[in-house]
């Protein structure tokens, strides 16, 4: 028996749902060269514009100069490097946690906390627009996944009153990496506190970005490690490096290090990128006009599209979604933008639901007003019934 793939693939395409990779020449930026054509990029989750900071590359050229390229191992082998152990200081002295554990991948850390913390006895209650390491986590472990409604704390609440699970966990995104909104996290530990549950926070799209010292979501509240046990966060986005980390008590690193199977047969990533990060790190603490730039970018964006009477989602983080509605609309949309030299992602099925493909503009701190102004022109210029 073989398995049919063509039709699989044939029929992907037919449903305009089928994806291609996109070949970048040269480094990430808000202006790049993409399948050989300079367009300018609102798609990309660098958001304080540090991918291509001259003093991080500086940083993991002496990073690699020092420590090499390869970690060769995993973390229990000899794969944890100085600059490991030091960028784990440094993210749990910045988040405010006992301790921080690095994760080779954002994936990889959430695979990690769930399969190592929930048991069959277990329920898992999560959002149901959380992103898939969450769901996929969920779904390898012996636990009962259970799927409340988007933000809707209310109807959390009810389900928890009604299960009466011993000790539930609560998961949840706390920036909806295709929404762009804020989970109602304080709506969300008030109801652990009620029901005995634990709350694990995948901060990867706030960390850097939101609260004022770029703390992120719980920063945002302003909760406590008691309010949000588990945090997770990732280097990719806001920091412009690599690899992820999860931040709690002493204990939950303890028992990630002798239990998570993601982080005990996972290749450590490389230390230069270790090394990188805490530069990173250092620019995030002491560049606050990062993220106010941001928020003055965002603000002349939706202000302008409200002027178009573009159909924005509700969102004050860098996640802008233009909601489209059918796939093929979306492609269309984006092929148009990209002919004007703007390139903006079109969003579909399975990664959003049904009816609700996007384009997925994101903003970085390097944007500047001039580039809203043409992103703004841009979209105004293309079919109107296709983008309202």
């Amino acid at each position: 028996m073989t398995i049919d793939l063509a039709t699989g693939l044939a029929l992907r395409r037919q449903q305009h749902l089928y994806r291609s990779r996109s070949v970048i020449n040269g480094p990430q930026d808000v202006e790049l060269q993409c399948n050989g054509k300079q367009l300018l990029s609102f798609c990309s989750n660098d958001y304080l514009g540090l991918a291509n900071h001259p003093a991080l590359i500086q940083s993991m050229q002496q990073g690699a100069e020092r420590y090499g390229v390869g970690s060769g191992a995993s973390h229990l082998v000899t794969g944890h490097s100085a600059a490991h152990h030091q960028l784990e200081e440094a993210l749990a002295e910045f988040t405010q946690r006992p301790r921080a554990l690095l994760f080779s991948s954002g994936y990889l850390a959430n695979l990690g906390v769930i399969s190592a913390l929930a048991t069959k006895r277990d329920t898992l209650h999560e959002d149901r627009l959380n992103h898939a390491s969450l769901i996929d986590a969920a779904r390898l472990s012996d636990a009962t996944l259970r799927r409340y409604p988007h933000i809707d704390s209310d109807a959390l609440n009810k389900r928890l009153a009604k299960q009466g699970d011993s000790n539930p966990f609560i998961i949840t995104d706390g920036v909806f990496s295709m929404d762009g909104n804020i989970a109602p996290l304080p709506q969300l530990a008030t109801a652990a506190a009620s029901h005995n549950a634990t709350l694990m926070v995948d901060d990867a799209h706030g960390i850097g970005v939101i609260g004022d010292h770029g703390r992120g979501a719980i920063e945002h509240f302003n909760l406590s490690l008691d309010d949000v046990p588990i945090l997770v966060g990732t280097l990719g986005k806001a920091f412009g490096t690599f690899g992820a980390f999860v931040a709690g008590s002493d204990e939950l690193i303890e028992t990630l290090i002798q239990q998570a199977r993601s982080y005990i047969y996972t290749t450590a990533l490389p230390p230069a990128v270790a090394h990188a990060t805490l530069t990173s790190l250092k620019l995030i603490e002491t560049e606050a006009w990062r993220r106010e730039h941001l928020q003055t970018l965002i603000k002349r964006f939706r202000d302008g599209a409200q002027q178009l009477g573009l159909n924005l989602m509700p969102s004050t983080t860098p996640i802008q979604p233009l909601i489209i509605g059918d796939s093929e609309t979306a492609l269309h949309i984006s092929e148009q933008l990209q002919q004007q030299g703007v390139l903006i992602s079109a969003i579909r099925p399975p990664t959003v639901p049904e009816g609700t493909a996007r384009l997925r503009i994101t903003f970085s701190a390097s944007h500047t007003e001039a580039h809203i102004g043409q992103l703004l022109s841009a979209l105004d210029s293309v079919d109107k019934h296709d983008a309202t």
